[in-house]
């Protein structure tokens, strides 16, 4: 009911910038509190007799930090002890009895807090799960200037005077579900410290769970019409949701699993994390009527929640099922998680042109339930380790959702150890869930001021300066983007030599301090991938990665020893990832190395027209033919420097411009079957001298295992005793869908291919 009341009276009043928690002011009070003079203390901190654990360990962090700030250790002591004037009231004791603290019974929830002060008294207390608790962490950082900049990273102020006025400090989060997705987080002691609570405990399954719940390899062979009919055939990528065994396998799967963990609240009924919805007749007339493929999925799970009315059957709200059934409700035990996976981070999604049909959906989702999880996504998934300005739509992006009916939230991070600024958008995700109403502006000023000392406002120009660039490109900002795509943005080259001179200088500033210069350079790693990567793009164009030296085109010394240093520190700072799925930073050392390597050297088929007989996508290296002969090897990202062929096979031919002797052919080929992307089936050459008859066949077949789900790059060569011809006919064949084994089975795959190289 707090969060309706909220809605109707509060919401509406709301200044963008106000505090989102309910909070009360603090008053200027000559007659203070002095906790601490001196090394001295008439305090005592009073917990209940029948005080729970999290009351305790309230009571005994305050206790700690205290002793931390001024030397003088507060003694703990039960509320059976005769009252006195100086104490510090921690949880639900009896002296509460004798207080009106004005709070109507209940009115904290479960994780809401008070800090009061009453004549020289000072409370602290909260809702019936970690609200006291929270109640101290606020009251150390909001009042005794302590912070938690991340698990390891702390910061205590020392002083022998502890006063505070008077406090009426009330808050009460409008967020409940709080989940700041980074690895650090997970810690304890920070999730406590910054208020997260992600109730994940309380969840059975997770999303993406239709695979789990009727596993394709125990049913499709016996059963292909318990999955997904696409383009006239069975695939086993999703279900059939109007099938009746479907259901009746569904609800004995879940009976099972909630057997096994009956403490579980949450059990997700949710969609394959792919596009292949089913289209058979019965699914079909659901969808149609709701006008969204959303229908199907609701209408089976509110069946399904109707056999558990005493859980919640959560499902997921997620590209084809993202927009709401027109007729069709959840029914009250259903969860909606709705994502946001194709906004564009650039601009809030409130005034986003880009994102007019995500807020319509949110909208529709938002009239016909209160029961939603929003999952945000708040990095650049394929490039951990790169620039990335979206700091500035964090905060209007939360109060956007809350404005929408969200109470919960799950903001997707970095899994992996480190990422661009990992420890400041951990930092500041966690406050702005606790109350999106605060200025982000401030709160990263403050942290990294005091994360990164006196080189923390050169590190905010830059942060600043990017931001204001990206807005002026009027460039989108995409989760699955690249450095490459804005190289003529906000990672110009005049930009770029901006950006150097700021990290320069903040490294100046504390070169005298080895702990904040490490900090520093590792906060640099993204720039530093950024230059790498946009120096790849160029090749051989000015700022490129190679330079010309005695007619051979070879690596530029300042990039070969960037990417040496880059990996050296990536190592030291425990980076684990470069991308979300794969590559540490070792394996992309060694595959830059491998660009330098085998880079731009002479042979016979460099610059020469191709031709396609069947046309690439126009997706990846804007489907031009020329990338095949430009002497720019791929690297493991696919996004630049591949030609890629959706569902079809590649035929190719080279035209070598005259008859030449050739002892060689090799085409590199990549396999990414997380992204859909598998070696081809055989790659055939064939050879013509007059371009009408090919001849001298010869065909390699593929021997890597379509389950490899690591990224691999593999030459296909056929070797020869000097050849004479003058067009090269390349024919590599695509398995056109992805395996049955696969998550997108029945998808179209992709074969991505790179240099062709005739000796």
């Amino acid at each position: 009911m707090i969060l309706i009341w909220l809605f109707l009276h509060i919401f509406p009043l709301l200044n963008p910038l106000d505090s989102f928690a309910v909070s009360g002011n603090n008053f200027p009070d000559d007659n203070g509190i002095i906790l601490i003079n001196n090394g001295n203390s008439a305090y005592r901190i009073i917990v209940s007799r029948k005080a729970n654990e999290i009351e305790k360990k309230a009571a005994v962090e305050l206790q700690k930090y205290i002793e931390d700030i001024s030397g003088v250790k507060l003694p703990v002591k039960r509320d059976s002890r005769k009252p006195r004037e100086h104490e510090i009231i921690i949880g639900s004791s009896n002296r509460l009895d004798q207080i009106d603290l004005d709070i109507k019974p209940g009115y904290l929830e479960e994780d809401g807090f008070a800090i009061v002060t009453s004549g020289k008294k000072l409370i602290i207390t909260g809702g019936e799960e970690k609200g006291t608790l929270y109640g101290v962490y606020t009251f150390l950082e909001k009042y005794l200037g302590c912070r938690m900049y991340s698990s390891t990273i702390h910061h205590i102020p020392e002083s022998s005077l502890i006063t505070i006025e008077t406090i009426r400090d009330i808050q009460v989060p409008i967020i409940h579900f709080r989940e700041d997705y980074y690895l650090d987080v997970y810690d304890q002691d920070f999730m406590n410290w910054h208020k997260l609570d992600s109730h994940r405990e309380e969840w059975g399954e997770w999303v993406h769970t239709f695979h789990r719940l009727v596993p394709p390899e125990t049913y499709f062979d016996s059963h292909p019409e318990y999955f997904a009919l696409r383009n006239g055939k069975r695939n086993r990528s999703q279900l059939c949701l109007t099938d009746s065994n479907v259901f009746n396998i569904v609800v004995a799967t879940l009976e099972k699993w909630m057997e096994e963990k009956p403490e579980a609240q949450y059990w997700s009924v949710s969609q394959n994390d792919n596009q292949n919805f089913c289209e058979c007749e019965k699914c079909s007339a659901i969808n149609n009527r709701e006008g969204s493929p959303s229908g199907s999925v609701i209408a089976f799970v509110n069946r399904v929640a109707e056999k558990f009315p005493d859980k919640t059957i959560s499902t997921l709200a997620y590209q084809y099922s993202r927009s709401a059934p027109e007729n069709l409700r959840p029914a009250e035990n259903v969860n909606i998680m709705f994502c946001s996976i194709e906004c564009n981070r650039s601009q809030p999604i409130q005034v986003d042109p880009s994102s007019t049909s995500f807020r319509k959906d949110i909208m529709d989702w938002s009239e016909i339930t209160d029961n939603i999880v929003v999952w945000d996504y708040v990095i650049q998934f394929q490039n951990l380790v790169s620039p990335f300005p979206n700091l500035q739509v964090l905060a209007p992006n939360i109060r956007f959702f809350v404005q929408n009916n969200t109470s919960a939230m799950f903001q997707q991070g970095n899994r992996e150890v480190g990422g661009e600024f990992a420890e400041l958008r951990a930092y500041l995700i966690a406050k702005l869930l606790w109350d999106p109403g605060l200025d982000s502006d401030s709160l990263i000023n403050d942290f990294l001021n005091g994360y990164y000392g006196s080189a923390g406002p050169f590190i905010k120009e830059y942060i600043d300066r990017m931001h204001v660039s990206l807005q002026e490109s009027g460039k989108n900002l995409e989760i699955f983007g690249s450095p490459i795509d804005h190289k003529e943005g906000y990672l110009s080259d005049s930009l770029v030599k901006i950006y150097i001179s700021l990290f320069d200088e903040a490294e100046l500033m504390v070169a005298e301090s080895p702990e904040l210069l490490e900090r520093v350079r590792i906060a640099r790693l993204p720039l530093e991938y950024a230059i790498l990567e946009i120096a790849r793009a160029k090749g051989t164009d000015e700022g490129g990665v190679f330079t010309l030296a005695d007619n051979e085109w070879i690596p530029r010394e300042e990039m070969t020893q960037r990417l040496t240093n880059f990996v050296l520190l990536c190592n030291t700072a425990g980076i684990t990832r470069i991308k979300e799925w794969h590559t540490t930073p070792d394996e992309y050392g060694e595959s830059i190395n491998n660009l330098f390597e085998s880079g731009m050297k002479k042979h016979l088929a460099l610059m020469k027209e191709v031709i396609p007989g069947i046309n690439p996508g126009k997706k990846y290296s804007s489907g031009n033919p020329a990338v095949l002969t430009d002497g720019l090897r791929g690297t493991i990202d696919w996004g630049y420097f591949w030609l890629g062929w959706e569902g079809e096979d590649m035929v190719v031919t080279i035209d070598l411009g005259e008859v030449v002797e050739v002892n060689k052919v090799s085409l590199g080929f990549l396999q990414d079957s997380r992204s859909w992307i598998f070696m081809p089936v055989s790659v055939s050459f064939s050879f013509s001298q007059d371009g009408n008859l090919f001849t001298d066949h010869v065909r390699i077949d593929n021997d890597l295992s379509e389950e490899n789900t690591n990224v691999t790059i593999k030459s296909f060569e056929a070797g020869f005793d000097k050849k004479k011809v003058k067009l090269i006919r390349i024919h590599s064949v695509n398995r056109k869908v992805c395996p049955e084994n696969h998550p997108a089975a029945g998808g179209k795959a992709w074969i991505f291919a790179d240099e062709i190289v005739v000796e």
